[in-house]
């Protein structure tokens, strides 16, 4: 009797549009207070706050990537990309210097500063966010990781609208992304690129100190590798972006080429239309090898580099390009655009200009027809260079050097920059 009664009750009030009101509102709040758990269970949503041996000097906020600081113990530090590492590596200088460091990851858009911050360090969007709201003596550091986003951008829809006029298909842009203000709203900048690179950023009028990208994975030189052999075979390898990297490029370029072997690197089938576009070259053409996504530490990389002679890597553009490193350090000869902000040196490899389909193929032929030792003396150097500027320890080393010069051309006090030792690479 209770029960149809309430019932009742409620079939009368559904008539009333403040009891529907209240309904539609009640469901509203349910769902927001859901959508809010979630978002604050979420990795990228989680604050990391790091405290330094003895008494801390002052507070650091750094926004960048917050997923090595929330590693269970002994699992192992992601290698499917170059910043996990240098994160944990730029939070922990600033914690060598004794301060408390407040990790939040990029793109983090709730945070909210509740304390003073002698430094802040971000690497996208959330300086023009947070700017206003820190401290007036706060030094506010842009962590530059690519070229300028309208750069960026312009250099995309250029490579689109040449496919469109070449191929006669319209594909998605995959690399756009938002312009932002960080540069603007920051005192100085560290990059992870080259003068090319720091050109881009010009406009803004603000330091900028250049970092060597690092590297997940260090290899032995091939002392077996057989160059006159692999003289005609080559990789493309690359992330997101077939278009952007360039691949339409050198697919157009081997296809054409059919005593020439390429070998794809990337994860192809994650951009339909491209691969529909390029069905033909990727998986009917015998010259042409689509692997896919592999593994940096894999045997089958090894494998594939040992048994190639050169990487081809048009892009339009990079901050640093880590692929293009990561080659260079498994003994390939690097031909790469300007934009892949890798400073290449004839000794060991081809700066591409223009990076026209012609361009890439005469390079392609100049580097096959040169004899083996040659070869094997260009492949040497770039092994040599990559070893020599693209390490972990010279990351480790060039960080710090950055940061003490922004503190001297900020004025920090003596007192809130000693030094204590420098924590162990992992």
């Amino acid at each position: 009797m209770p029960g149809k009664f309430l019932t009742h009750i409620k079939n009368r009030l559904r008539q009333y549009k403040p009891y529907v009101l209240a309904t539609e509102v009640k469901a509203c709040l349910q769902t927001c207070v859901q959508k809010a758990l979630k978002e604050i269970d979420r990795p990228d949503m989680k604050i990391v706050s790091l405290k330094p041996e003895g008494r801390s000097r002052g507070n650091v906020l750094f926004s960048y990537i917050n997923a090595p600081f929330l590693l269970k113990p002994g699992e192992p530090m992601p290698t499917s990309h170059t910043h996990y590492w240098e994160s944990w590596q730029m939070a922990h200088a600033f914690l060598g210097l004794g301060y408390t460091v407040d990790v939040i990851n990029y793109t983090n858009r709730t945070f909210l500063p509740y304390k003073d911050y002698a430094f802040f360090i971000d690497a996208r969007r959330n300086l023009e966010r947070l700017a206003p709201l820190l401290n007036p003596e706060c030094v506010k550091i842009l962590h530059i990781d690519t070229s300028h986003i309208l750069f960026h951008n312009a250099g995309e829809a250029s490579r689109l609208l040449a496919l469109q006029q070449r191929r006669g298909v319209t594909l998605q842009p995959r690399r756009f992304e938002m312009p932002n203000l960080g540069i603007e709203h920051a005192d100085c900048a560290t990059m992870m690129g080259n003068k090319f690179t720091s050109r881009t950023y010009n406009y803004a009028k603000k330091p900028v100190f250049c970092l060597p990208i690092s590297t997940p994975t260090l290899y032995p030189w091939p002392e077996e590798k057989n160059f006159e052999a692999c003289r005609k075979r080559f990789v493309w390898f690359g992330s997101g972006g077939m278009v952007h990297k360039g691949l339409d490029l050198v697919l157009d370029v081997f296809a054409a080429m059919p005593e020439y072997h390429l070998t794809i690197c990337g994860p192809v089938e994650q951009e339909k239309d491209f691969e529909r576009a390029y069905y033909k070259e990727l998986y009917q053409s015998p010259n042409i090898r689509t692997v896919g996504w592999i593994d940096v530490a894999s045997p089958e990389f090894m494998e594939i580099a040992n048994t190639s002679i050169g990487l081809i890597y048009p892009s339009c553009s990079e901050g640093q390009c880590g692929g293009v490193v990561t080659c260079l350090h498994a003994g390939l000869i690097p031909i790469v655009s300007r934009e892949s902000g890798i400073d290449v040196s004839p000794d060991f490899g081809v700066t591409l200009e223009s990076c026209s389909v012609e361009e890439i193929t005469n390079a392609v032929q100049r580097v096959s027809d040169l004899p083996s030792q040659q070869l094997q003396r260009m492949a040497r150097k770039a092994w040599e260079y990559a070893r020599a500027n693209h390490t972990k320890e010279r990351f480790a080393e060039e960080y710090p050097k950055a940061i003490a010069k922004i503190m001297d051309h900020h004025r920090v006090p003596k007192n809130l920059r000693a030094s204590r030792p420098a924590f162990p690479l992992p």
